[in-house]
């Protein structure tokens, strides 16, 4: 089964750092076009980070300089690094990529969701 994992969120303090994670499970031949999502309670779901397969990064202007989306080693997992968290950072975030991977010998491709991880900034 082709699937995309969150982990990472928690609660932080303002001024802290949380790095989520988000991993491509089952035998995926490629992770591109990486995005990673947040929604805050009673607000409509934001785009925050997104990458091209070609590595070309863009960033929400609110979290431009503290946050930072990355594509791990294995290629098969998506990082979000959150540095100098703020209250307003506060929401679900969801990872969200297209997978490629073969089927009877042909590559298919598919948009995929994380299940959401809780981030929450408090004091």
């Amino acid at each position: 089964q082709v699937q995309l994992v969150e982990s990472g969120g928690g609660l932080v303090q303002p001024g802290g750092s949380l790095r989520l994670s988000c991993a491509a499970s089952g035998s995926i031949v490629s992770l591109n076009a990486m995005n990673w999502y947040r929604q805050a309670p009673g607000k409509q779901r934001e785009l925050v980070a997104s990458m091209t397969s070609g590595g070309s990064t863009n960033y929400v202007d609110s979290v431009k300089g503290r946050f930072t989306i990355s594509r791990g080693n294995a290629k098969n997992t998506v990082y979000l690094q959150m540095n100098s968290l703020k209250p307003e950072d506060t929401a679900v975030y969801y990872c969200n990529a297209q997978l490629q991977f073969l089927i009877l010998g042909r590559l298919e491709t598919q948009g995929y969701w994380g299940q959401g991880t809780q981030v929450t900034v408090s004091s």
